[in-house]
């Protein structure tokens, strides 16, 4: 039985971009274009009458807003909101914008032209097929194990979280559940462009009881201390005696910049059998590579499970890959990161 296609609006103040990033949707063949918005309350009542999957969103618009428009939205499962914005955007207002419940953020490029536009292109289509596709319905116990599951073992010294789509609301909730009694440093990755992770880490340090700070080279990694993965450079975790230093860098070439791979492949390395891996939701198979690592120096992982899922992408591959990974819910995963650390 074919899928149904996804439903979408496309909203944004430019007459120019609606046009281009419409066609754009309709050329890939598998996305309907309902409706394009012209602003934000132009966008409401395409939404109230349109009931469209997805809406790719500019934030700055005149009359009602990016941001009013996902205030009314309330955060409601649909339609699931893709910011689709100027890299200019003053980064506070973006990070904003993924606290409120959009699930991703493209950066659109300032200068309007129909070459530069398409080059977003290929990534809009990908997420907005990925954002429509309704999570995997499921009645499960809060902890499943997968193939080859462990008992807890060890306790963790290291705690590693990879994330994407939908994953500011994932980390959110979690960060804001942990408590500060944690007994091991926690290192995240996060796919969204370059610019936006410093204002993301403050606004995730104001909802947690530890401290949450931007990645910096040599930063040291103790009981208490989140550091989120800087925009653009790969996070690494280095042992240095007894301590654990973040290191910062660009190589190697990755699909996504910071890598969940390249986190937990070092963490691995840095800390052995008391890693926990966990990954979250996100489209693709970002940390795979790093889990069976981490398995494979007796780690242990945690994945989120489908029924909470924005997309069941990464966390599935993980969950599926028989490296003895247990499943969560994201309301029961901050009570499962804690137990095992």
């Amino acid at each position: 039985m074919t899928a149904r296609r996804p439903r979408v609006l496309v909203a944004d103040d430019s007459a120019f971009a609606r046009t281009v990033l419409a066609r754009l949707l309709r050329a890939s063949g598998a996305i309907d274009v309902v409706a394009t918005a012209r602003d934000g309350e132009d966008a409401l009542e395409r939404i109230a009458a349109l009931d469209p999957d997805v809406v790719t969103l500019d934030l700055t618009m005149p009359n009602v807003d990016g941001l009013a428009v996902l205030r009314a939205l309330g955060g409601r499962a649909r339609p699931r909101v893709i910011v689709v914005s100027i890299s200019t955007i003053d980064t506070e207002i973006g990070a904003e914008a993924l606290m409120l419940g959009a699930i991703d953020l493209i950066a659109k490029p300032t200068a309007l032209a129909n070459d530069r536009l398409n080059e977003i292109g290929a990534e809009l289509i990908a997420k907005v097929i990925a954002a429509a596709a309704d999570p995997v319905a499921a009645d499960a116990p809060a902890v499943t194990a997968g193939t080859l599951a462990a008992p807890l073992g060890r306790r963790a010294g290291l705690i590693l979280i990879g994330t994407s789509t939908g994953g500011p609301q994932a980390l959110t909730r979690i960060m804001a559940a942990l408590p500060e009694t944690l007994a091991a440093p926690i290192a995240m990755v996060l796919h969204i462009p370059m610019g936006y992770t410093a204002s993301l880490a403050q606004r995730l340090d104001k909802v947690s009881r530890l401290e949450v700070l931007e990645a910096a080279d040599g930063m040291e990694l103790m009981p208490g201390r989140a550091v989120l993965a800087r925009g653009g450079v790969h996070l690494r975790i280095d042992r240095v005696g007894t301590r654990l230093v973040a290191r910062l860098a660009t190589a190697p070439p990755r699909e996504f910049t910071p890598s969940v791979d390249e986190l937990f492949l070092s963490g691995a390395a840095a800390a052995g059998d008391r890693v926990l891996g966990v990954v979250l939701t996100g489209m693709g198979d970002d940390g795979l590579v790093g889990a069976r690592e981490i398995a494979r120096a007796g780690g242990a992982l945690l994945t989120e499970s489908a029924a909470t899922s924005v997309v069941y992408g990464m966390p599935r591959c993980v969950f599926e890959a028989g490296l003895g990974a247990q499943e969560a819910p994201l309301d029961s995963m901050a009570q499962e990161i804690a137990k095992r650390a």
